[in-house]
């Protein structure tokens, strides 16, 4: 004899079927009292006992019309609803089933389906954790920078560590993205916050701090985070410990932290954002709404299944993200991370768009079946599940590359070259002592191309590096959307590297093209120079050692042209000696900290939060304040390689 199992759960929860089995149950029960009962009034009792009053609402603006082959059916359709048979545009919710969901809203759609939820789980606020708004800091220039800003010794994991260090990461919202996301950015909070907590508590007719900032003393802890507002859905992402978390990215901080990938699991899953669909305005979370999502509780299986499914995409994307460069937890490109080193150029660009696929393949996999743990969990039996997926419609699938989302196979394999040559030069500029490398060789250097060529070298050790560039070369001639075309490794790290790099790394670049002219074409002299080594020491090198030997070269070529009577050559080193002159001029305006002329404005290092007296005396840049404000002067004085970086 074969058993079946049989789910009371879910049949309780379709009112439809129970109704189907308890009226003939109080008819035959009426019948062996003696008491002959029509349907009609088993039905009536069933309707009195178990579902008391009901609220009636009629879904009629679709048959509003408008247009001229379209009239008005409102009046007609409301009528018809009384008549079994005929299109359904009633829905008959019962008064209690309002109670049952804390705040009553008025989706009716819902509330039937959704009442016994909210009466046998257990909201997420107590009974599973916190949901908690964070800090506003009103003055995020001050005090929020990306991760690549500043120096990562600087940054504490504790609230302790704040005694010594300046920041900390910072969840404030970002892009949609369900189960992992970079925290990309830090927080300034040195000394334990004094200095936030001061200009907090200057706002307002000089209110306490704890006003804008909330809940200072959840920081630190593990959790879940998501961005307040977003028209794609709710989507949460898992919070390591040691983070801050703002008014645009709220936290749950879960009672157990053993309960994070569960609850992740569950806020993720199609029928979470259903429910919450209902308790908030279209497009924003609020956490009042958080927290009343009801979680069931379950038995340890299906608890752990969950969560082991949360986990495994999660770190799946975690995985692949490490090879975004912006990444804070960056060790490589894809295209060095996923191919063996002896790959030559083309089957790596094959083999990165494969593993990209598959793995993302398998993590919609396994979000769907998530979702089917998920409903199993809540009791949902098939046609409330066909409902539910039916009123959310088509929603965003699991995407490993966000930056990259809709692009084209032909984008993303540009995109993979371009980030391996961003790679190679990032090392090349890390690796240089005084994080000053020009682009020519001068100043006893070696000049970048060759620097860069020699980085290839080592990331394709088994392999002839003229056929690399070759192949680097064919790369980026192709014609692709959005990528521009050049001839040559020299003319990309020339003419397009830094407008890259700072479209990259968000308009705060790091690595900064110090040229002699702007745009794009013929250069006189350049050099990359990192933001973390730009100090007052470096700038006297650049000009007195790089810049110096570029014009002394220039000079001599330009007297030995016009001795040998080679006018256009004499010509055209010329030109070059003029123009690195000029870039000396401009650099010497940012150096001393000209405020007009000649300089063609301020020149000046010029922090908007500090006094006068806290303002430097020429270029003497704190890393701290960020790239916008002391990449600004670089950039009145025309010395960049772009024209607006900032």
């Amino acid at each position: 004899m074969t058993r079946r199992r049989v789910n009371l759960k879910a049949i309780l929860a379709d009112q439809d079927l129970r109704r189907e089995l308890m009226v003939p149950t109080i008819q035959a029960v009426q019948a062996r009292e003696g008491i002959e009962t029509t349907r009609d009034q088993a039905e009536r009792a069933y309707y009195i006992v178990n579902e008391a009053d009901k609220t009636a609402f009629f879904d009629l603006e679709r048959f509003k019309g408008g247009k001229r082959s379209e009239p008005d059916r409102r009046e007609e359709m409301f009528v018809r609803t009384f008549d079994d048979g005929i299109e359904r545009v009633r829905f008959d919710v019962a008064r209690r089933d309002f109670a049952a969901v804390e705040g009553t809203p008025l989706a009716y759609r819902r509330i039937g389906l959704l009442a016994h939820v909210f009466r046998d789980a257990v909201s997420l606020e107590p009974g599973w954790g916190k949901a908690a708004q964070g800090i506003a800091t009103a003055h995020d220039a001050r005090f929020v920078r990306f991760h690549w800003e500043i120096l990562t010794e600087n940054v504490a994991s504790t609230r302790e560590e704040t005694l010594e260090k300046s920041w900390v990461k910072f969840a404030k919202g970002g892009a949609f993205c369900r189960f992992y996301s970079s925290i990309d950015l830090r927080l300034d909070w040195r000394d334990d916050g004094r200095v936030l907590k001061a200009w907090a508590g200057s706002l307002y007719n000089n209110s306490h701090w704890t006003r804008i900032l909330k809940n200072t003393d959840l920081a630190f802890r593990p959790g879940l985070t998501w961005p307040l507002r977003t028209q794609r859905g709710f989507n949460a992402r898992a919070m390591p410990a040691g983070c801050f978390f703002g008014h645009k990215g709220p936290a749950v901080l879960p009672n157990n932290s053993d309960e994070s990938w569960f609850l992740l699991g569950i806020l993720n899953s199609c029928f979470a954002e259903y429910i919450l669909q209902g308790l908030t305005s279209f497009g924003s979370w609020e956490v009042g709404a958080i927290k009343r999502l009801p979680i069931p509780r379950l038995r340890q299986e299906k608890h752990q299944k969950i969560g082991h499914l949360a986990k495994e995409i999660h770190d799946i994307k975690a995985d692949w993200n490490r090879g975004n460069e912006n990444n804070d937890l960056f060790d490589g490109p894809w295209i060095i991370r996923e191919c063996t080193s002896e790959s030559p150029l083309a089957e790596r660009l094959e083999v990165v768009a494969n593993v990209e696929h598959r793995k993302e393949v398998l993590a919609n996999q396994l979000y769907d079946q998530l979702n089917t743990f998920v409903y199993g969990a809540y009791g949902l039996s098939k046609a409330a599940r066909s409902s539910v997926e039916q009123t959310m419609g088509e929603r965003p699938g699991e995407t490993l590359w966000v930056d990259m989302q809709k692009k084209t196979a032909a984008q993303k394999r540009m995109e993979h070259v371009w980030r391996l040559l961003s790679y190679a030069v990032k090392r090349v500029v890390d690796a240089d002592e005084d994080g000053i490398v020009p682009f020519m060789a001068v100043g006893g250097e070696t000049a970048l191309v060759d620097r860069v060529s020699a980085e290839l070298a080592a990331l394709f050790p088994k392999q002839d590096i003229n056929r690399v560039e070759v192949d680097i070369a064919n790369e980026l001639r192709r014609k692709v959307k959005g990528y521009r075309s050049v001839k040559s490794i020299r003319e990309w790290l020339e003419d397009v590297f830094f407008d890259y790099h700072v479209s990259l790394y968000k308009k705060r670049p790091i690595l900064w093209h110090i040229a002699s002219s702007q745009g794009r074409g013929a250069c006189a002299v350049g050099a990359l120079c990192h933001y973390h080594k730009f100090d007052r020491d470096r700038m006297a090198k650049l000009r007195g050692s790089y810049l110096r030997d570029a014009i002394s070269l220039f000079r001599r070529e330009a007297g030995l042209a016009d001795q040998e009577g080679r006018t256009e050559d004499r010509q055209e080193w010329q030109a070059k000696l003029e123009e690195a002159q000029s870039l000396d001029q401009r650099l010497q305006w940012v150096q001393e900290g000209q405020d007009g002329h000649p300089a063609p404005g301020d020149c000046r290092i010029r922090t908007p939060w500090k006094s006068e007296d806290e303002l430097p005396s020429g270029w003497q840049p704190d890393i701290d304040d960020g790239v916008a404000v002391n990449i600004l002067p670089l950039q009145t004085a025309g010395v960049l390689r772009i024209t607006q970086v900032v």
